[in-house]
């Protein structure tokens, strides 16, 4: 006979929270032909429309991003980005020229008079940085469920110049706790729904991923060669770091991203730059030569003082060289390092415990492009 104890049965083991890959989806070729066509619209509007090929890019990024097998919706459009950026322009140029002409009036002062102007834009660049960020959240949409973010620019910029000093006094040895304290402070003012951020990476963890990074820094200054490696090995071991503390309630991330995962993105960059570089010199040459030709004049006479007549159509060919230079590289950036380093940081990302997304109640409403504007504006604009 076997006796069976009385009471409630002994709970069974919770299983573990589930993990989920995060997928990419979208073709390379796809990508690349809307990075050249964005380029060549680019050169006949003299830039205006990156803001819609800025749009473009991060929709491809965005709807091609598959968590748990819902992609990812990204809602802003170029037009927006336009809007913003004229209104920043609104305010920036008058700020340029009032300082230009109390410069000016001080002029004996000249030496020190850059310092003010540095400080108020890194000031305002933080501000950008901030609401930047704030805008893309907001235009970004998972199972119909919006992120947003609440918080003072300003506040953000305050901190962010106060870290900026001390890091610089440090030597860039506080740059991890300048990170680690930013990020908590966005990640706090950020939302998926009605589930709050977090950030639960630390300083010192960042530091001991790289601390060899900051050793020999100054090694990698001097010797270019090293530099590509030191700036790829250490923007992998940020992104690992940066990923693995983020969390929306119960929801957390986790990367494995290599430390060497970078580095041949940012050599191909390398190796295009130069090679674009040699093509538009040679450009240039062949210009100055036609031109010689056509004028009838010597090659050390078109491009001498003496020939300024003949030179005016070199530079002008020149001119429309450069923007085409500009705007190549720009396709090699993108392509390598917007789309080829979003594929590989993704590939290394898992998301646990997917279930505490399910039932997320619908909250925030789109922000300004006003900051985008500013970012964009100051050349400090992100993905």
């Amino acid at each position: 006979m076997k006796w069976t104890p009385l009471g409630p049965p002994s709970p069974s083991p919770l299983p573990p929270p589930l993990s989920v890959p995060v997928a990419f989806s979208g073709d390379r070729g796809e990508f690349f032909r809307l990075v050249r066509r964005g380029a060549a619209l680019e050169f006949v509007t003299l830039g205006f429309y990156r803001f819609w090929l800025v749009t473009d890019i991060r929709r491809h990024l965005w709807s091609n991003t598959q968590i748990d097998g819902d992609a990812a919706e990204y809602t802003g459009r170029g037009k927006e980005l336009l809007i913003g950026f004229l209104f920043a322009l609104a305010i920036l140029v008058p700020i340029y020229l009032l300082y230009f002409l109390a410069g000016l009036e001080a002029e004996r002062h000249q030496a020190f008079a850059g310092l003010p102007l540095i400080a108020f834009f890194y000031l305002l660049g933080q501000f950008a940085i901030y609401r930047a960020r704030r805008y893309r959240l907001t235009r970004t949409v998972w199972r119909g469920v919006r992120f947003w973010m609440d918080g003072s620019g300003w506040s953000y910029a305050g901190r962010a110049t106060l870290w900026g000093l001390l890091t610089v006094s440090t030597l860039g040895l506080a740059l991890p706790w300048r990170e680690a304290a930013l990020e908590r402070h966005k990640m706090r003012h950020s939302w998926y729904g009605d589930l709050q951020g977090r950030f639960e990476g630390q300083g010192l963890e960042f530091f001991k991923q790289g601390w060899w990074l900051w050793l020999l820094a100054p090694v990698a200054i001097v010797v270019f060669p090293l530099a590509p490696f030191f700036y790829a090995a250490f923007k992998a071991v940020q992104w690992r770091w940066w990923l693995s503390g983020i969390r929306f309630g119960g929801v957390q991330l986790e990367s494995t991203l290599r430390r060497g995962a970078l580095h041949g993105l940012y050599w191909k960059v390398i190796g295009w730059a130069l090679l674009l570089s040699t093509v538009f010199g040679l450009y240039v040459f062949g210009c100055t030569m036609l031109v010689a030709n056509v004028s009838g004049a010597t090659f050390e006479q078109t491009i001498g003082p003496s020939g300024i007549s003949q030179s005016i159509p070199v530079l002008i060919l020149t001119a429309i060289g450069y923007l085409a230079l500009a705007l190549a590289l720009g396709v090699v950036t993108r392509l390598y390092l917007m789309r080829d380093l979003w594929v590989r940081v993704l590939a290394s990302t898992t998301v646990r415990n997917i279930a505490a997304a399910a039932n997320v109640s619908s909250r925030g409403t789109p922000a300004s492009a006003l900051g985008e504007g500013f970012a964009d504006g100051l050349d400090v604009a992100g993905f």
